[in-house]
């Protein structure tokens, strides 16, 4: 403690020269749960609400209608790049690749899908800085869910591999049924 009585910042709440990279997330004593990297910089996220977390696992749900070899993930983060290592809320991850017990994340190269649930913290991030991120990373297909009078919408997007970006292929507002990036058919309530 100095002399006020308060404990000072930790050392790592100044960033290195040049930013973090993803291997310095697991580095951070005492950094809080669900700390992203995005650009090489800290990004703390906000306690969830109850409707992220209901519709977090009603989406997560849906997405157990994976086939075999895939897995869906939460609370776990994925590799971009050097400097980017965000945590979707979900992913769909293959099964297969190869990675180790211990391991707090996944590589971009293992994510079939992202989805990100979207709340009045994480709008920038969800709508505008993560997205391109997943594309230039070559993770095939995105999902946002957004909260609308209370229900859940879902737009769901696809990589365009001519661009490097994300096309639209659907919103839905009652049921979410699709057939990409395997058969997916749930009840939005």
């Amino acid at each position: 403690m100095d002399d006020e009585g308060l404990t000072p910042y930790p050392d790592w709440i100044r960033p290195p020269v040049g930013g973090y990279r993803a291997e310095d997330l697991d580095r951070l004593p005492d950094a809080p749960p669900h700390t992203e990297l995005i650009a090489g910089s800290l990004v703390f996220t906000a306690p969830r609400t109850r409707w992220e977390i209901r519709t977090t696992g009603l989406v997560h749900g849906a997405l157990e209608a994976a086939p075999a070899g895939w897995e869906v993930w939460r609370s776990m983060t994925v590799v971009l790049d050097a400097r980017n290592r965000p945590e979707p809320d979900l992913m769909v991850v293959d099964a297969r690749a190869d990675w180790g017990p211990h391991d707090t994340y996944c590589r971009a190269d293992s994510v079939l899908l992202v989805v990100e649930v979207v709340s009045e913290e994480s709008q920038i991030r969800d709508r505008l800085t993560k997205p391109p991120r997943y594309a230039a990373a070559g993770i095939r297909y995105f999902w946002r869910v957004e909260n609308v009078d209370g229900r859940p919408v879902v737009s769901t997007y696809e990589l365009d591999p001519a661009t490097d970006r994300y096309t639209p292929t659907g919103i839905f507002h009652d049921r979410l049924k699709v057939e990409h990036p395997f058969p997916v058919e749930v009840e939005l309530v």
